[in-house]
């Protein structure tokens, strides 16, 4: 998800790294790569990167700055460019290499395969094939994110990138909104503050974190609740990549007035059905008992 990587830092004296000469055995070899810092890939994607048979890459011109940054050649090697836009084509190839025992190293655009990239189907058919899948571990955005931001790490959950649509984003909020976990998500940073907005219309106290430019220059960390974080993003958006975190949720309390407060805001906008089914998701409550009551308040206003 994020921007090519960076050399982390100027004057620097480069260091004397002995990188394997030794070819990695027949599969597939998915390569974590820096978020930012160059400096941040580990020694043994360096060797993969190296000696594999076959490169494959989310961005190819991402991963020929990396090795350049690093001293690794390409050396006539093929470099297919895997991405959503040709994966169904370009599948086929990689599994052919696989099949004449080649060893093939695949590398997301920035951070490890598989998360929020495309490589999910490419592993997943290797794997039924019966090639090797192997994980080459390293930078992720994600667990960076989570890190730093200061919320509870023993559980957690990534949602990926919300809908840009308003309306599927807020079914998007509502599908994990009640998770008793941490949440991270990836989200454009030019809509940060919708996803925002549309979290402080049912949680305007939920504890969010946004983090931007992680590992490279600029990077910078925000806390507060959604609201706060709201008011400070311009209307415009940030500048970077960013990954928002969301904090546990607050015990709901069911009372009725609580209940009434709730559907109020809804069933003037949503029928009476959709509205109590929404509210009961909301409140961990049976729907028949929710639907009961917003028959009643429907009956009041008439």
């Amino acid at each position: 998800m994020e921007d090519g990587a960076s050399t982390g830092g100027t004057g620097a004296r480069p260091l004397s790294l002995t990188v394997s000469a030794h070819s990695p055995e027949p599969g597939l070899y998915l390569v974590a790569t820096p978020i930012g810092a160059a400096r941040d890939i580990t020694l043994r994607a360096l060797d993969v990167l190296n000696t594999a048979d076959v490169l494959a890459a989310e961005d190819t011109r991402n991963l020929r700055h990396l090795m350049d940054i690093h001293g690794i050649p390409v050396r006539g090697r093929r470099i297919i460019a895997y991405h959503d836009h040709n994966a169904d084509r370009q599948r086929p190839a990689i599994l052919g290499a696989l099949e004449q025992g080649r060893s093939v190293a695949y590398a997301s655009d920035a951070g490890t395969p598989l998360v929020a990239d495309p490589g999910y189907r490419l592993a997943r058919d290797a794997a039924e094939a019966g090639f090797a899948v192997r994980a080459l571990p390293g930078p992720s955005a994600a667990l960076a994110a989570l890190s730093v931001a200061g919320l509870p790490s023993d559980r957690f959950m990534f949602v990926g990138f919300p809908p840009a649509a308003a309306g599927a984003r807020r079914k998007w909020i509502e599908s994990w909104r009640q998770v008793d976990a941490t949440i991270i998500a990836f989200e454009s940073p030019r809509r940060v503050k919708q996803l925002l907005d549309n979290l402080c219309e049912i949680e305007a106290n939920r504890s969010t974190v946004i983090c931007r430019e992680l590992t490279k220059k600029f990077e910078e960390v925000m806390r507060g609740t959604a609201t706060e974080l709201a008011q400070r993003i311009p209307e415009e958006g940030l500048r970077g990549e960013v990954v928002v975190l969301f904090g546990r949720p607050e015990p709901v309390v069911a009372d009725e007035a609580s209940l009434r407060k709730a559907l109020d805001g809804l069933l003037g906008t949503l029928p009476v059905k959709e509205a109590a089914a929404e509210i009961a998701s909301r409140f961990g409550l049976p729907r028949r008992e929710v639907y009961a009551l917003a028959l009643e308040m429907r009956k009041e206003r008439e």
